[in-house]
């Protein structure tokens, strides 16, 4: 194992963060007075309470368990004002983080009322993120338990706010049961329209999803977890190949995957030997809110329980910068500061 930097030192290295939900990274002040504002009842009296109620729910142990959450932090959202708050929020916490660029991701039809509609709640979302001084972008996430109608709906939205500040469109939700190929129709209307994919795949179901969401059109695996059981066989090993050879990368989140069961462990995690294999991926926070956690507080865990260097860690912010949907006119600078900084 390698000793971890101090978090204020890790703090100030530059990272990229791809895999953000906006519903799972309130900051518990902002969630517990959104809350009251609403009239909504709130399981702690105090931030303090609030922080130590979702850090005992963090080990939910499966993915369904997990996603009980976000009934709370998307209830305190309803109301465009909200909306905007949280994610500049998200994008300040970031920009505090050391992260050069960053991607974060909402459900637009979770937050859609009878008062607000899924274009409303977006162009709230938009403005938030507008709002940092962080280079960032917004994908939409269609949720894959919905029917195909409903991810065609996001698809459109997406497409209709590209070039405004959404960037990607993605397939979020409980995974085991709702393959990618279910909205197919929606894929295939952001790949007509040029619109860049990632996907959950291969989180809480087998590692071939993975191929199948590439096979749909994802540039990007949000997690892909999974993948390290290919790693034990040889016939696994060359249906990696296949992983490499399509220029995959992956969002992994190691604090989330230990939390919803997707691993038993941080030392278990496959990251590092992914990593060693030759995958491109990076590692991000999946949900800070709900996973107590933060970018420089992944990277600690990931020196101390997966061996991983400084030079790894640098190195991965490059890979992530090279994957990023956003505009170049903000990722190549980015990229090239990246390149250009020694993570020693």
């Amino acid at each position: 194992m390698v000793a971890a930097l101090p978090l204020d030192t890790l703090r100030r290295l530059p990272k990229v963060l791809l895999h953000e939900h906006l519903d799972g990274g309130l900051r518990p002040a902002t969630l517990l007075h959104l809350l009251r504002a609403r009239g909504l009842p709130a399981p702690a009296a105090d931030a303090a309470g609030l922080a130590a109620w979702f850090a005992a729910r963090a080990h939910a142990g499966s993915l369904p368990e997990y996603l009980k959450g976000f009934g709370l932090t998307v209830a305190a959202m309803a109301e465009p004002a909200a909306m905007e708050q949280v994610a500049f929020e998200a994008a300040e916490t970031a920009r505090a983080e050391g992260c050069v660029l960053a991607e974060f991701r909402m459900a637009p039809l979770l937050l859609e009322s009878d008062t607000v509609s899924a274009e409303a709640a977006t162009e709230a979302l938009l403005a938030g993120l507008a709002r940092s001084a962080l280079p960032c972008g917004l994908i939409l996430c269609a949720m894959r338990h919905e029917p195909a109608e409903r991810s065609e709906r996001v698809a459109q939205l997406a497409q209709r706010y590209r070039g405004q500040g959404v960037v990607g469109l993605d397939l979020a939700g409980a995974e085991a049961g709702h393959p990618p190929g279910d909205h197919a129709s929606a894929l295939a209307l952001a790949r007509d329209a040029g619109l860049p994919i990632t996907l959950h795949a291969g989180e809480a179901d087998a590692a071939e999803r993975v191929l199948e969401a590439a096979a749909l059109g994802a540039r990007r695996i949000g997690h892909g977890v999974r993948l390290g059981d290919w790693l034990a066989t040889a016939e696994g090993r060359a249906r990696l190949d296949a992983v490499r050879a399509l220029g995959l990368h992956l969002e992994l989140c190691p604090s989330s995957n230990v939390h919803t069961g997707a691993v038993p462990s941080l030392a278990a995690h496959p990251l590092a030997a992914l990593w060693r294999a030759g995958i491109s991926l990076s590692y991000h926070t999946d949900n800070p809110l709900m996973s107590c956690t933060s970018m420089s507080a992944e990277a600690a865990l990931l020196m101390t329980h997966q061996g991983l260097t400084p030079a790894d860690l640098g190195a991965m912010a490059v890979q992530a910068a090279e994957h990023s949907f956003l505009p170049d006119a903000v990722r190549l600078p980015a990229l090239a500061s990246l390149r250009a900084h020694a993570w020693a």
